[in-house]
């Protein structure tokens, strides 16, 4: 007698999962800086308690993607101009070196991943979903920290990389500041022929290039609700 196969049932909705949720949603600029992340609202979108949401919500504060306020709740973090700038100083100086490292560490396998990632993020922008580009492009950079070898750097890489994103939300002026088209593959291409003086020198070019892409004078005000954002 066959046994009847059993009911494909979905993942049960955890704090851990609504923050993946919640994080993938901010990088990809579905959900804008500053808005207001209401414990009440989250709990009925997803179908959980505030006890979940809240303790969601204290992770991404852990990586300054969200701001909690006594009395008056959570919110998606708003870099200041100030901050945008020490941001992409910070990157300036982090990334060259470890995209050095990384082009002396490289692996055939790794090319192959970062080639994947260039692949999803250009298929993002022919399709002009931006906010999935950004997403893509900011994993790109987290994997060649990753390749580096070199965990508390990485750390730090996938904070400012975070903050990065949530900078552009507010003050892109152009879409390159996605990350120029090609960009990418001449890094890839660097690390893949293990050159690590070109490999720190495309990467400072480019982040010099991501900075200077900014407008920090004004900002890009969106208005998605909370609730049309996360079930897009």
């Amino acid at each position: 007698m066959t046994r009847p196969a059993d009911p494909i049932t979905n993942p049960p909705v955890t704090s851990d999962s609504i923050a993946q949720a919640l994080s993938v949603a901010i990088h990809e600029h579905r959900i804008a800086p500053g808005t207001k992340l209401g414990e009440d609202e989250l709990s009925e979108i997803y179908g959980v308690s505030r006890t979940v949401v809240r303790a969601s919500l204290q992770t991404l504060s852990h990586i300054r993607l969200v701001d909690i306020r006594r009395n008056k709740g959570a919110s998606v973090a708003s870099p200041s101009t100030t901050e945008a700038h020490e941001v992409f100083e910070a990157r300036e100086l982090l990334e060259p070196r470890t995209a050095r490292s990384a082009a002396r560490r490289s692996t055939p396998a790794d090319i192959l991943k970062l080639e994947r990632h260039i692949h999803d993020e250009h298929a993002a922008l022919d399709a002009n979903d931006s906010g999935r580009a950004l997403y893509l492009s900011g994993l790109f950079h987290t994997e060649i920290a990753r390749i580096a070898g070199q965990a508390t750097i990485a750390g730090f890489i996938e904070t400012l990389v975070a903050r990065s994103s949530l900078i552009i939300a507010l003050y892109w002026r152009r879409e390159s500041a996605l990350c120029e088209k090609h960009a990418h593959h001449a890094l890839v291409q660097a690390l893949a022929d293990q050159n690590e003086q070109q490999a720190e020198e495309l990467m400072r070019s480019h982040l010099v290039d991501l900075h200077s892409a900014l407008d920090l004078r004004e900002r890009n005000e969106r208005t998605l609700s909370l609730k049309d954002a996360l079930s897009s």
